[in-house]
């Protein structure tokens, strides 16, 4: 797994830039980010699936999707891999624990967790990159279902195309994942060369905070 930024635990936090933090909550978030450490258990699944368009809908194996947001995030695009990705359910045990204990750990754990699901997706998005590569090809920025005019539904078809479960992913009555710590998302394969994001803590992250900011 990419290493775990410090800055963008401390970014989930809600510090921003240059802004000053104590040494005692500096000193509880190392502690916090390496109590995670000891209970990641990273796992992910992909395929690659052709991307057909008819009648402004995106078709991906059955999945059709009316979305301009996604539309336009795949222009250009043949061919699109969906991928999930788990920090696994050690992060959402601690969290709950120190939900009882200490609500500045559980605050901690729940910004850790989300960074190291995207460094655990970061590593993955680098694999994809390398292999399409050889190809000739490039990735656009993923997307992710729920962002933009996608609707949360979709997690039923990531769910049928890349049977979650059998890497620990499952989704509850909402359609949220469970463990909660989870990324499923679109990537785009294109023959086009992307510009990255300048100042983007993640740039291959369509909806990464930093780019708001």
């Amino acid at each position: 797994m990419k290493p775990i930024r410090k800055s963008e635990v401390l970014r989930y936090l809600g510090y921003k830039k240059h802004m000053d933090i104590s040494a005692e909550t500096d000193q509880l978030v190392d502690e916090c980010i390496e109590d995670l450490k000891k209970v990641i258990q990273p796992s992910m699944t992909y395929q690659r699936f052709p991307l057909i368009r008819h009648d402004g809908i995106l078709d991906i194996s059955g999945m059709e999707i009316s979305s301009q947001s996604l539309s336009k995030n795949l222009e250009n695009c043949e061919e699109v891999y969906l991928f999930a990705a788990t920090a696994g359910i050690g992060i959402d045990r601690m969290i709950k624990r120190a939900e009882l204990t200490n609500m500045a750990k559980a605050a901690i754990y729940q910004a850790a967790g989300a960074e190291i699901v995207e460094c655990i997706c970061d590593e993955l998005n680098e694999k994809l990159a390398a292999k399409v590569k050889e190809e000739g090809y490039f990735l656009k920025p993923r997307f992710s279902p729920g962002y933009g005019d996608t609707t949360l539904e979709l997690q039923k078809d990531f769910e049928r195309l890349l049977h979650m479960s059998e890497i620990g992913i499952h989704l509850n009555a909402s359609l949220l994942m469970v463990p909660s710590k989870s990324v499923t998302a679109f990537i785009g394969i294109t023959k086009q060369k992307q510009k990255r994001q300048s100042g983007c803590a993640s740039c291959d992250r369509l909806d990464c905070p930093a780019r708001r900011e």
